[in-house]
């Protein structure tokens, strides 16, 4: 199972070298790759047991958390990055979907799924609705905490600039950071009610997922807008941030197990 689980990660990891044919360093980018593909090894092993269902959890981190939260960042942060916008947005996309599909085909050939009779409890709708919305709102005050102690103690001389282009955003911002909570929160909701594990193993699978497939992934590759010390620290701080926020929604999204509620599940699953 080792051995799977490491070619797992290798041959995952290959998909993001895509981007090293245009701008190289493919050592980076595949690097990069392995430890995205980590991320999503308690998937593979504990999550939806067919191909569809398996993509389906992988592509809504890459593509919502990795894609589209990143880039909305960078748009508030980093001006540059707005002259070829659409153009990295769309490749970056293309580059993710490749990625799921094959960590999905893969999980499925080297038959990682293991067998577990754990129970998975679910909330109603409408009572995900409101904890995805408290979890947007937790996402707002770990960025208001941990975001500032960054930008105070760290980051203040990389961007001169930032105070005022948050305060021309006025509550926009807010807004803004509310909805990413509410939408990485979306985005691993599969993953919160398909893991075959035990609440914490899983609020902590997610922790792992939305910051290393929203910081520390794309993080370890060198680009032009950061210098390494600078995308370190941004490491360390969506990981106080977006692992936080992780934890978070698992917990609310996932009830805590009751003996009769095990009792039930077990006769279900056995009636079934």
């Amino acid at each position: 199972m080792k051995l799977k689980v490491l070619l797992y990660c290798l041959l995952g990891g290959l998909p993001l070298t895509i981007s090293a044919m245009g701008v190289g360093g493919f050592g980076w980018w595949w690097l990069s790759g392995i430890v995205l593909a980590a991320a999503f090894v308690p998937v593979a092993l504990f999550g939806p047991r067919k191909l569809l269902a398996q993509l389906g959890v992988i592509v809504l981190p890459l593509l919502i958390i990795t894609v589209l939260c990143t880039a909305t960042e960078a748009w508030i942060f980093a001006p540059s990055y707005r002259e070829h916008a659409v153009r990295n947005f769309v490749g970056a996309a293309f580059m993710y979907l490749i990625a799921a599909a094959v960590l999905a085909l893969l999980a499925s050939v080297l038959k990682l799924s293991r067998e577990s009779e754990r129970p998975v409890p679910h909330r109603s709708i409408g009572t995900t609705a409101v904890m995805v919305v408290v979890a947007g709102f937790s996402y707002l005050l770990y960025y208001l905490i941990f975001g500032a102690i960054t930008y105070q103690f760290f980051t203040k001389g990389y961007y001169p600039e930032a105070t005022q282009q948050v305060a021309q955003l006025g509550l926009w911002f807010w807004a803004i950071q509310i909805g990413r909570g509410a939408l990485m929160t979306l985005a691993v909701l599969p993953m919160i009610y398909t893991l075959r594990m035990c609440r914490w193993q899983a609020a902590v699978a997610v922790g792992a997922v939305i910051w290393i497939a929203g910081g520390l992934s794309p993080l370890l590759v060198p680009n032009d807008m950061m210098g390494t010390t600078q995308r370190m620290i941004h490491v360390v701080e969506i990981l106080t941030q977006n692992a936080s926020l992780g934890i978070t929604a698992a917990l609310l999204l996932r009830p805590k197990q009751t003996a009769g509620s095990r009792e039930t599940a077990s006769a279900a699953t056995a009636i079934s």
